[in-house]
């Protein structure tokens, strides 16, 4: 049964922002810890680490944050509240966009990627014309994408965000 939920913490970014990667909604585990991609099977803080060369622990969330800020990238989502079921992204109706607004005058944003096809698909149809920016799409790093090894995860994602790194 599907609950209406509204997200429950706050982008990370800063003034030296450069990229900004959109999941759509956090799952269950990650609404349990205030923080993004917390479900231990996915794959996000592992590729992020991989294709950034860092080197620290990303643990925590401040090691997290400390990771995204050195290397220059904005984390947030793309809806600020729907209604899901569970951490199913399939779910997600009566969408509310977040408000990309404050990030973008406040970073240097010189690129948007969405995790996922959902958070793509919900990008261009609430969010892309407030913002004036295309998104580009990257395979999802859900445990769901598992015909996507870590190591393609990895490549692809390199190729992608290393431009902008």
């Amino acid at each position: 049964m599907s609950e209406r939920e509204t997200h429950p913490f706050g982008p990370v970014y800063d003034e030296t922002s450069r990229i900004l990667i959109l999941g759509s909604f956090p799952s269950v585990k990650s609404r349990e810890e205030s923080f993004f991609y917390g479900h231990p099977q996915n794959r996000f803080w592992k590729v992020l680490k991989a294709v950034t060369g860092y080197q620290g622990e990303v643990s925590t969330i401040e090691e997290k944050k400390d990771m995204l800020k050195m290397y220059h990238i904005a984390l947030w989502d793309t809806i600020a509240s729907s209604d899901i079921e569970g951490s199913s992204d399939s779910s997600i109706r009566n969408v509310v966009a977040n408000d990309f607004s404050e990030i973008l005058e406040t970073g240097k944003i010189r690129a948007i990627f969405c995790n996922g096809n959902t958070s793509f698909t919900l990008y261009g149809k609430y969010c892309a014309d407030a913002t004036g920016i295309a998104a580009r799409v990257l395979p999802s790093t859900s445990p769901a994408n598992a015909s996507w090894s870590l190591q393609k995860l990895i490549e692809q994602w390199h190729r992608e965000l290393s431009p902008y790194i």
